[in-house]
């Protein structure tokens, strides 16, 4: 079995397990390819931290961290107490075993509520994978961080640790009454596929190098307006990081390149309240599938100008009149067709189905001319 068959089999166990948590299992999955952090937002009992422990126990040699942050959380807590044997020599180092700093999956509770003697060394962990101990900068092993909370930041010195996290997701208690009752008879797996540390770095390399053609990066720029007109604005480092993030849900899904499918998943990045979510992804499905929508839309009129021209009629003439009328209005409706085909080409969109649409209307077409 190679590498990218071992994470697809490790993704679809964990949505046996997780149910109703597709998104957020890609998302942390993608994460994890692309070093990336994942915030978690819901009530208590939603497993998440359940899904961060049940991800870093398939990673052979992995070291998982997990801690409830609190107002009154010491920076003892998460990086370890300080040596007394280094303090001896003016050096004021931390023992960081089984801490933060030795993990390399972590998942901290309630991180909003970590106070500021916590949070800026929290900030330089994730963001530059490094630890200040003592008189030494060491790197860290950290492959992702997941951050959960009830609630989003209010003080304005959290909102730089919040847009840290690449990932935002929104969970809720499961809502199918027989997905619930799956989980109720639920047995624990028998399966646990495992990759090793070293297979997760060759995964994160193949990711890396997925190819991304150039479409995407201008329709990313088209999202980015859209988004812009309706007062949706994310950072240009948000932007600039889900590159590497639609790489690896590309390589995540066996792609051989990033497609427009794969920006769909934009609508889990590009939002900073929940409440903008649905505008979000409602942005990007109108302005990837819209030109698809148009063309479906002139189907269906090219469907009503055909039955209403075979309706019965009194006379030959208005019959012929008819017909006439038909042909006119569906050469229209073709130069539409191509004049959006033309367009959605330059932006370099798939014409698959818009071409399907188009043999469809132009078989109508002929058939109305047949009858001449």
């Amino acid at each position: 079995m190679t590498t990218q068959e071992k994470i697809k089999k490790i993704r679809e166990e964990l949505k046996q397990t997780f149910l109703e948590r597709g998104d957020l299992i890609d998302g942390a999955l993608s994460a994890l390819l692309s070093s990336q952090h994942v915030l978690i937002i819901g009530p208590p009992g939603t497993a998440k931290s359940m899904l961060a422990d049940e991800i870093c126990r398939r990673i052979q040699g992995a070291n998982y961290f997990q801690w409830l942050l609190t107002r009154f959380s010491t920076p003892e807590e998460i990086f370890g107490a300080v040596s007394l044997k280094a303090l001896e020599q003016d050096d004021y180092r931390r023992v960081t075993s089984h801490k933060l700093p030795e993990a390399h999956v972590a998942f901290l509770d309630e991180i909003f509520k970590a106070n500021s003697s916590i949070l800026n060394a929290i900030l330089t962990l994730i963001n530059e994978r490094i630890f200040h101990n003592g008189k030494e900068i060491v790197p860290v092993p950290l492959l992702t961080l997941f951050g959960a909370s009830n609630e989003l930041p209010e003080d304005d010195e959290l909102m730089a640790l919040y847009d840290r996290f690449l990932l935002r997701f929104v969970v809720k208690y499961i809502e199918e009454d027989f997905r619930f009752l799956r989980m109720l008879e639920a047995a624990a797996p028998v399966e646990r596929t495992t990759i090793s540390l070293q297979e997760l770095r060759e995964m994160q390399t193949e990711a890396g190098s997925v190819p991304i053609p150039g479409y995407i990066y201008r329709t990313i720029a088209d999202i980015r307006r859209e988004l812009g007109r309706k007062s949706i604005v994310a950072s240009d480092r948000r932007y600039r990081q889900s590159l590497s993030l639609l790489q690896a849900h590309a390589y995540l899904s066996g792609e051989g390149e990033v497609a427009e499918k794969n920006l769909f998943f934009l609508e889990h990045v590009l939002w900073r309240d929940p409440g903008e979510q649905p505008q979000v992804r409602d942005t990007i499905r109108e302005l990837l599938l819209g030109y698809e929508q148009e063309v479906k839309e002139l189907l269906y009129e090219s469907r009503e100008i055909r039955d209403s021209a075979l309706r019965p009629w009194k006379t030959s003439d208005e019959r012929a009149r008819a017909l006439i009328e038909v042909h006119t209005k569906l050469r229209n409706i073709l130069a539409k067709v191509e004049q959006i085909m033309e367009k959605a080409k330059k932006l370099g969109r798939p014409l698959e189905q818009v071409g399907t649409i188009k043999e469809e209307i132009e078989e109508i077409q002929k058939q109305m001319l047949q009858r001449f």
